[in-house]
């Protein structure tokens, strides 16, 4: 690979954030190779950014994402902690020892029956002679329970951190609050593997830019995240620090205690993060911060189940591909920072995400006459959970359309001829698009589409003022005394006094008559 990219560090913290980033780095992978038909990618995103190159203690040329990943005992199923791709087996074989063994074996989680197929290494040999892995069938979506299940990527030995005094599953030993995240990095033990870890990362980068955090909001994982991003700002302050909050997709009225934990660990999430990130930006398709259950948001062009993260996360994560373009290009100036910064002026230190997936190319079409058939409604899809942003004031934003041949285009923020890749275990969620994502009457049999055309959105809106006063709103009325489980796990009544306030000035930026548009 070319050298002189400007790096940048992934951190993934929490089960959802792993969802989203198996997704995410599945689709890297998949924009490594060629594309259909043999033909070579325009080249535009440099995929040095996102990845390191090693080599194993074998001398094997390794090509690995640079990730550390934060998740809890019982996450990985048969994911091994330090990989697989630098493990010594002759080292392993090895036993110095010349006394009498005793053998103590714990029985191995069992591989997923229904995803075997389609984590082989043999894939498919498809009609134009090359190797694809096969599709999860309809149905068999239900039976994917951990992100490990299908992720595709061999991650560096460096990159997986289980937290095990916390579990993933149980009614036990769950980290569900903000404080007992905030509490995870104040151990030494996990505080000094998460520094050991950054310093391997960074120490090797020429140009590092920035980190971008995937942290779920939801659960305790938003103190961990806050955490991170605080440990972050002291130790690389002037890199970029873009963190996306992610929220799983609707939620039940009749988990009353679960309800009122999500809403205040996304409230201290969003606040603590706003104030130790470059920006924050909320995911999710559940359709509301707070505890108001709405309807989960809706694709024109998609069809998706909002029941399963593997269906979910396969959708931000196709959207934080593109939305994130402007600091991978190969061409740009555009850093973390610089985006930031257009992003989050005068304190403005929260976004939203919005998207068009796909984006409705039609063969012959000119990007003026696809726009004009949208109609005057906005055309995209809200990301964040933030109500829709049609008819407020735009502060500012970074807009890309990517997979559009140039020539049917008159101008755009962020154009490129690379479509997102969609290749398998990507959701087969699109029924009448082409291989390329070209809108169509009807998809032929059997042809699943392999590319889309995708419109995506970074926007600083007015909307947001209403957004986080309504959240500070529901946080006033609580009665903590009911929720005192949440409290004594690090939250004290002065962090919640200060929790309103600083909910309130973050609204206060977002005042209609403040600020630039852009």
């Amino acid at each position: 690979m070319a050298g002189g990219a400007r790096e940048v560090l992934t951190l993934q913290l929490g089960h959802f954030a792993g969802f989203v980033g198996a997704h995410w780095w599945n689709q890297q992978d998949a924009a490594l190779g060629r594309t259909t038909e043999g033909e070579e990618s325009p080249g535009e995103l440099c995929p040095d950014v996102l990845y390191r190159s090693g080599r194993t203690l074998h001398g094997q040329e390794t090509y690995t994402p640079r990730l550390i990943l934060m998740d809890l005992k019982g996450s990985l199923n048969t994911l091994k902690e330090e990989g697989s791709l630098y493990r010594d087996r002759q080292l392993e074989a090895a036993i110095a020892w010349q006394g009498k063994l005793t053998t103590h074996r714990e029985e191995a989680n069992s591989k997923n029956p229904n995803l075997q197929d389609l984590l082989s290494a043999e894939g498919v040999l498809s009609s134009d002679g090359a190797l694809r892995a096969k599709l999860i069938q309809n149905g068999k979506e239900n039976s994917i329970k951990v992100w490990s299940d299908f992720l595709r990527v061999h991650l560096h030995p460096r990159s997986i951190c289980v937290i095990q005094k916390y579990n993933h599953d149980g009614e036990t030993g769950r980290l569900e609050a903000f404080g007992q995240g905030e509490s995870v990095l104040k151990e030494p033990r996990y505080l000094e593997e998460l520094e050991d870890r950054l310093h391997f990362y960074v120490e090797e980068c020429d140009y590092l830019q920035g980190f971008q955090i995937l942290c779920d909001l939801h659960d305790g994982f938003s103190g961990v995240g806050a955490k991170t991003a605080e440990l972050l700002q002291d130790e690389y302050s002037g890199r970029g620090v873009l963190t996306w909050g992610l929220l799983p997709g609707p939620y039940s009225l009749g988990e009353p205690q679960k309800n009122i934990y999500r809403l205040l660990n996304t409230a201290f999430g969003l606040v603590h993060l706003a104030g130790y990130s470059s920006f924050v930006c909320p995911l999710s398709l559940g359709g509301n911060l707070g505890l108001r259950p709405k309807p989960p948001v809706n694709f024109p062009y998609l069809h998706y189940d909002a029941t399963l993260p593997f269906h979910c996360s396969a959708i931000l994560a196709t959207a934080l591909d593109t939305v994130t373009v402007p600091y991978r290009l190969r061409s740009s100036t555009v850093s973390m920072a610089h985006l930031a910064d257009v992003l989050s002026f005068s304190g403005k230190k929260v976004v939203t995400a919005e998207a068009i997936i796909p984006f409705p190319l039609v063969r012959g079409q000119s990007l003026p006459d696809i726009l004009m058939q949208l109609g005057e409604a906005t055309p995209w899809t809200s990301l964040s959970a933030c109500g829709d942003s049609a008819g407020h004031r735009c502060f500012a934003q970074s807009v890309v359309l990517r997979g559009i041949d140039r020539a049917s285009h008159t101008s755009s923020s962020y154009l490129l001829l690379t479509p997102c890749k969609m290749a398998p275990p990507y959701p087969h969620f699109f029924s009448s698009f082409s291989q390329k994502g070209l809108a169509m009457d009807g998809a032929p049999k059997g042809a699943a589409v392999q590319s889309i055309p995708v419109f995506g959105a970074l926007r600083s809106t007015s909307s947001l003022q209403r957004t986080l006063r309504d959240l500070g709103d529901e946080l006033a009325r609580l009665d903590l005394r009911r929720w005192a489980s949440f409290m004594d796990a690090g939250v004290e009544q002065d962090d919640m006094e200060e929790l309103l306030q600083e909910l309130h000035s973050l609204a206060q930026c977002y005042q209609e008559g403040g600020g630039l548009s852009n």
